[in-house]
């Protein structure tokens, strides 16, 4: 690669792969917990038992979820227009990320949620401990270990999701492979593209089972 030509282009599509990932990986993981929780809790016969809550989040959940991260790119652009402004950008993109990372992060959520023993809750409602009580002192603590590599998980899907920014003028590490690797047949930028990201994940991976191993042995 070039550094001379494409040095600064590379630093900006980094800069600009950290900014996706960061605030996708803050809004999504909100978002995702909040969705997540909800689901467990309204379940039946769980604390907050709610059908009617339950039936709209899981089909919510059940929708965005199985759609290609591209096409949800591009459906969502009125919403998007709406929201931030405009559908051209790397605020857009970061938006559409952030919608698509809850509600894959809401699945995760509850299904470490709901391995958890439910004797465990019988036991602190019997107490008379509130829903909110149980939620923060036993469901978030019980399950964290899991939630960390739920999340870290979430990372890479992110990290993926950002390398399809390009089409709708995000920019990052993706777009700057297309444009300066594969359409001017340039190899080694496509090369250092990927080895950057394999780096950036591998990194994310260790760190994710660091904390999770430490909230084990809490």
């Amino acid at each position: 690669m070039d550094w001379n030509r494409l040095g600064d282009t590379f630093l900006l599509a980094v800069q600009q792969t950290l900014y996706m990932v960061g605030w996708t990986m803050l809004a999504g993981g909100i978002l995702g917990l909040a969705i997540g929780i909800g689901l467990y809790v309204t379940r039946r016969g769980n604390l907050l038992s709610n059908r009617g809550v339950f039936a709209v989040l899981n089909l919510a959940v059940n929708i965005v979820r199985p759609i290609p991260f591209l096409i949800f790119l591009v459906a969502i652009g009125p919403l998007t227009l709406n929201v931030v402004g405009t559908t051209i950008g790397t605020e857009p993109a970061t938006f559409a990320m952030s919608l698509m990372a809850g509600f894959v992060f809401a699945r995760l959520v509850e299904q470490n949620l709901v391995a958890i023993d439910p004797g465990v809750v019988e036991a602190a409602r019997a107490m008379g401990a509130s829903p909110w009580r149980i939620i923060r002192t036993i469901l978030i603590p019980e399950a964290l270990a899991p939630l960390i590599l739920g999340y870290t998980f979430l990372f890479v899907g992110v990290l993926d999701m950002s390398a399809m920014a390009g089409y709708v003028g995000g920019g990052g590490l993706g777009d700057f492979a297309i444009v300066y690797g594969y359409r001017q047949y340039d190899w080694g930028v496509t090369a250092i593209v990927v080895v950057v990201m394999v780096v950036v994940v591998q990194l994310a991976q260790w760190l994710g089972n660091t904390l999770a191993r430490v909230a084990l042995r809490r």
